[in-house]
């Protein structure tokens, strides 16, 4: 296992803490990462994602998804069935669990749905007007002359 520091990006930045605390949270989640349940990032488009996570098991009253502190939280938990059964096999896992999927910014989850075992969450990127690239009209020796005089 390898171990980063990143005390240097500290000293050296100013305003890039989001930024170091993303990397030590990927460095420590790289080594404790959970495997269940299982799930797959599509990209649908220029800026549409979808997150689907394999939920066999689990109604649409025991999963939860929330956006909090710039990660997407999404967590199952099953109640508990009125009456004992008794398995011969058991292989449909249906324990509790937690994902958290780290978010950029003007990421936007624009809905959940529920069916088939499948857990799809839809993503967008809403970049504000004020941050698009916009083209600077330069203006020419005329107008120059005409400001200056």
């Amino acid at each position: 296992m390898r171990s980063f520091d990143f005390s240097p990006l500290y000293r050296a930045t100013v305003g890039f803490d989001r930024v170091a605390d993303l990397m030590d949270r990927v460095v420590a989640a790289d080594v404790a990462q959970p495997t269940y349940p299982p799930y797959n990032i599509e990209k649908l488009g220029e800026d549409a994602y979808r997150i689907s996570i394999a939920v066999a098991g689990f109604g649409s009253d025991e999963l939860n998804v929330e956006v909090k502190e710039g990660a997407l939280v999404i967590s199952g938990r099953k109640t508990e069935e009125a009456g004992e059964k008794t398995y011969l096999h058991r292989g449909i896992a249906t324990r509790a669990f937690e994902r958290r999927f780290a978010l950029a910014d003007h990421m936007k989850v624009t809905g959940a749905s529920h069916r088939d075992g499948m857990l799809n969450i839809d993503l967008v990127r809403e970049v504000p007007e004020a941050l698009k690239p916009r083209r600077i009209e330069i203006a020419g020796s005329r107008a120059v002359e005409h400001i200056e005089a």
